[in-house]
């Protein structure tokens, strides 16, 4: 069990991304089952196409972006849901001039992640 103030969590930057940074809010060493964390994309960046070998469930925070999954294309803001199964390529490229934030919680299990070649 455990209480964090959020502001106190060191930011990660996050290298296959560009202005983009991670939060571990819980941590495979605390959750059981689930970790959580928080992704902070600045305008202008972007994460490449890649893969993830576990599904992600995440709530938008703020801002803007478009979301690929797949061969589908998303504009997704503050207040949608997602679901990226594992495995499925994705990647994300801010709209406009906020930062676009987002949870993302995943299985407590292995994931290894790779950048898809376009």
């Amino acid at each position: 069990m455990s209480v964090k103030k959020i502001n106190k969590i060191p930011k990660e930057e996050v290298k296959a991304g560009s202005k983009t940074t991670k939060q571990v809010l819980i941590g495979f060493d605390e959750g059981p089952n689930f970790a959580m964390r928080k992704f902070t994309i600045q305008p202008g960046g972007e994460m490449p196409m890649h893969t993830n070998t576990v599904e992600h469930e995440q709530l938008i925070l703020g801002g803007c972006a478009k979301v690929i999954i797949g061969d589908q294309s998303f504009e997704v803001k503050k207040n949608d849901v997602v679901f990226i199964p594992a495995k499925v390529p994705h990647c994300y490229k801010t709209i406009g001039d906020q930062p676009f934030e987002f949870l993302c919680v995943v299985p407590n299990k292995e994931d290894i992640i790779e950048v898809v070649k376009e």
